[in-house]
């Protein structure tokens, strides 16, 4: 009996199936047990395999894989210089990165070493033969024609309250003092450059025998006792250069060309006047006194910047520049305006001088200075300028450069970098004021020398 009951319960048991089994584990937490497995055995070959490589850094590996701490600390860092580097181990990244970063070092250090000379001899720093080689390559000539047609291009109507309003709080113009003070009057840049004044707001000293021709900031005055006169305090230029041969004069015995372009007396000296034009400041200028402008020449030179800053580091700058030249004479003898050109004032017009062109295209060529080449003309016979008589304008701020001939009493009533207003006294001769001048008494006096 019991044997029955027993094999039939092993008949049920052996036809019973078992239920599958649900793991509660999530699969996340198997799947990132794997998978550190996985990535743990990969770096361990690839490990294996970096010891075995022979690449360009495996001594250096082997060499400090024996140490610990500074060593991979090292390692990091080379890895990253060299990832971070990119192509600057190239033969582009050395002639396009390396190469251009050592030039500017080079002439960084010559800079030094020149300033260090000059200071040594008690000199000014000014820029040294090859700076200013330099300076002269660079296309300032062809940036000034693109600024004279973007200056005169027109501006919207709208547009023009804001834009010559900030250019005005920028650079200090008074609008007040020009002879439209509206804005929207001015088509263009070029046109609010060179606005006129109201007819009150400057005044022409009648007792003084040289005023102002322009505004401006007065950089050096002074005589002239040599071939080479001061542009700024302790930097010159020469006179000769500036002003070309005195083929006007017959001394041909002369041994200073001081002595050469004097017309009245040789107890005369020799003056001169340099006033800077700001951006902000009016931009016409005019006659500085009653004289008779004989020869015109026209010097196509560089487009250099005339900024005070520049002036005191580039000698004989203004031989440098283009310049209108204009030779005649006064009262007392020799006189001499010249209206010099810089960057983006290379337009120059003179209203009595209808074939002067200046911002010509003068080819490529570039670091030549044209200083010696210039073109003459001879102005007509009838030619005369009364003082503060109207003569020309700039497109932007430039500078004028007075050199004429005067008695040995002549004084300056100036003093260094003061600002100047057209019309405004120079200086007289003698200490006593000059008297108003007949303007037809002055004009026969100056036709008989």
């Amino acid at each position: 009996m019991t044997s029955n009951v027993w094999k039939r319960f092993s008949r049920v048991v052996v036809k019973i199936k078992p239920s599958p089994i649900r793991l509660t584990i999530g699969k996340r937490s198997l799947f990132t047990s794997k998978q550190k497995e996985q990535n743990s055995n990969q770096h361990q070959q690839q490990q294996q395999q970096g010891r075995q490589s022979k690449g360009k850094f495996n001594k250096i590996q082997r060499k400090w894989s024996w140490k610990a701490g500074a060593g991979w600390t090292i390692l990091s860092v080379l890895d990253w210089w060299l990832l971070a580097a990119g192509g600057w181990l190239t033969w582009r990244g050395v002639f396009l990165r390396w190469t251009p970063i050592g030039i500017c070092m080079i002439a960084a250090a010559q800079w030094h070493l020149h300033n260090r000379e000059l200071d040594r001899k008690g000199l000014p720093r000014t820029a040294a033969s090859w700076q200013m080689n330099i300076y002269c390559s660079l296309p300032l000539r062809m940036m000034s024609r693109a600024w004279g047609w973007l200056a005169d291009c027109r501006v919207p109507t709208p547009a023009r309250p804001l834009l010559y309003g900030l250019y005005s709080t920028a650079f200090g113009v008074n609008i007040e003092e020009a002879a439209s003070s509206d804005f929207k009057n001015y088509r263009s840049l070029a046109e609010f450059f060179t606005r006129s004044l109201k007819e009150d707001v400057r005044y022409v000293d009648p007792k003084s025998c040289i005023v102002s021709p322009c505004d401006g900031r007065v950089l050096h005055f002074g005589t002239a006792t040599n071939c080479h006169i001061e542009q700024v305090k302790g930097v010159s230029y020469s006179l000769e250069e500036f002003l070309g041969p005195a083929t006007w004069s017959d001394k041909n015995d002369c041994p200073t060309i001081v002595e050469k372009i004097k017309k009245k007396s040789p107890d005369n000296a020799l003056y001169q006047c340099v006033i800077y034009l700001a951006p902000g400041d009016y931009h016409r200028f005019h006659s500085p006194a009653a004289w008779k402008p004989e020869i015109r020449r026209h010097f196509s030179g560089e487009l250099l910047s005339v900024s005070p800053k520049v002036a005191k580091w580039m000698p004989g700058l203004f031989c440098l520049n283009e310049r209108a030249l204009y030779v005649g004479k006064w009262t007392h003898g020799f006189f001499s305006f010249t209206a010099v050109g810089a960057t983006n004032v290379g337009s120059v017009q003179i209203y009595m001088d209808e074939k002067l062109k200046t911002n010509q295209w003068v080819g490529l060529e570039v670091g030549t200075h044209r200083c010696k080449q210039y073109d003459e003309l001879v102005l007509p016979a009838d030619s005369f300028l009364g003082k503060g008589e109207l003569l020309g304008q700039f497109n932007m701020g430039s500078t004028i450069v007075l050199i004429f001939e005067a008695p040995r009493d002549f004084k300056f009533n100036l003093q260094p970098g003061q600002v100047v207003r057209m019309g405004q006294r120079l200086g007289c001769v003698g200490d006593k004021d000059d008297t108003i001048e007949d303007l037809n008494k002055t004009k026969k006096l100056i036709e008989s020398m």
